[in-house]
């Protein structure tokens, strides 16, 4: 492509506003979207400090099209791609990486209860189990929501709300099928 074909956008604001803008949205937003990473990566992962470093890296190459004022919606959106992204290209552990020692929690109390909301979330769809993570561990509002699904406000909202009775009537499913089989 030649210089007067190539489509980049041209940057009004200057390289020191762009700097003072990315350093705003890292100090602001790197630790979110880092735990953001580490939450959906498995346990003992330690790719979320890179995945977050291309998430802020596509930030800074496409800082034109990140919105103003939405950010970190921005920033969770292209986290989810990343991670796709990422694991396509899932590599096997290494045994040398496996702890030989358990830590101190006791495992039992954390399985029955992991089983329990793990069943729970099983019974939504990924679009539903995506909306209440997103608002529920990502603390995002209807706006936000809305950015990262790439729906309106209202579409966010509905979905919301959507989720959450489908949440709702799993939870009392699960609950049902666990008295039975006390009986």
């Amino acid at each position: 492509m030649s210089p007067e074909t190539d489509p980049a956008p041209v940057d009004v604001r200057g390289a020191g506003a762009d700097a003072a803008w990315f350093d705003a949205v890292f100090a602001a937003h790197a630790g979110a979207v880092q735990r953001y990473l580490v939450r959906r990566l498995p346990a003992g992962s330690d790719d979320a400090e890179d995945l977050a470093a291309d998430v802020l890296a596509t930030a800074w190459r496409r800082r034109a099209d990140v919105p103003r004022g939405a950010e970190l919606p921005w920033l969770y959106r292209t986290a989810g791609f990343v991670l796709a992204n990422h694991r396509r290209k899932a590599r096997a552990t290494p045994v040398a990486v496996v702890p030989e020692e358990p830590d101190d929690v006791d495992p039992a109390d954390l399985a029955v209860d992991d089983d329990r909301v793990r069943a729970v979330l099983a019974r939504l769809s990924a679009r539903e189990r995506r909306v209440l993570l997103l608002v529920a561990w990502e603390g995002l509002d209807g706006d936000g929501l809305a950015a990262v699904l790439g729906v309106s406000r209202g579409g966010a909202d509905a979905a919301l709300s959507r989720a959450r009775a489908r949440l709702r009537a799993a939870w009392e499913a699960e609950a049902d099928e666990v008295q039975a089989g006390a009986r």
